[in-house]
């Protein structure tokens, strides 16, 4: 059984990106599996930190990763893929004090893409994917682009696609953040018998979705 594996940043980017792509491939007999990064817990949080949850109607008593991996374990049932988490904080977590500096210049000693590179690379020793699909960074968000560099830095990968970025390829139609991944050959994939799965599974992230698409209809 071929084996692909989906790289997410957070705990939506894939189902939103390409999920019906995800859901072909288990039609077709492939094991899926649904990797993101950025999915670690940190108590208490303040400031900008406290507000991505706060902005949302979530108050500071709840543990927002914790109820974001529910909907991604919600996400990946409606897919028939199994999540992973990799339990690397997100960015306002490590010095990224408001919504503009997330998609700004990386900070002066975020190189959290080594820590990362390290985890990729067990993950592909463990399952030996077949395929690789990552995020193109459409949109120049940091924690995205530092899957790219952790990609990338990989010493032997095994078949890669990068998959557009929504909402951000939605909104500015924007160009991959790494001029090696624009160099690449674009293709298209129908995935009409897995669009229904796509849309069920990015309103299992409720806590997103009126954020990110104003109400599920939208």
């Amino acid at each position: 059984m071929p084996t692909a594996l989906f790289l997410s940043p957070h705990l939506d980017d894939v189902a939103f990106s390409c999920g019906g792509l995800l859901a072909q491939l288990g039609d077709g007999g492939w094991r899926t599996i649904m990797a993101t990064a950025f999915t670690r817990s940190v108590p208490d949080p303040t400031g900008f930190a406290l507000s991505c949850q706060t902005d949302k109607g979530l108050g500071p008593e709840v543990d927002y990763m914790a109820l974001r991996r529910e909907e991604d374990r919600a996400a990946a049932a409606i897919l028939g893929t199994e999540p992973r988490w990799l339990a690397l904080p997100e960015a306002p977590h490590r010095g990224y004090h408001s919504a503009p500096a997330l998609f700004g210049p990386l900070l002066d000693g975020d190189d959290i893409w080594k820590l990362l590179a390290a985890l990729l690379a067990d993950l592909m020793e463990t399952l030996r994917p077949d395929l690789v699909v990552a995020p193109q960074g459409i949109g120049g968000h940091v924690d995205h682009r530092q899957l790219i560099t952790a990609v990338l830095a990989l010493a032997h990968p095994p078949p890669l696609a990068f998959y557009r970025d929504a909402p951000y390829a939605i909104r500015n139609q924007g160009v991959p953040s790494d001029v090696r991944i624009g160099t690449l050959p674009s293709c298209a994939a129908g995935v009409a018998s897995g669009l229904d799965r796509r849309v069920a599974a990015s309103c299992a992230y409720a806590s997103q979705i009126g954020f990110q698409f104003g109400n599920p209809a939208a």
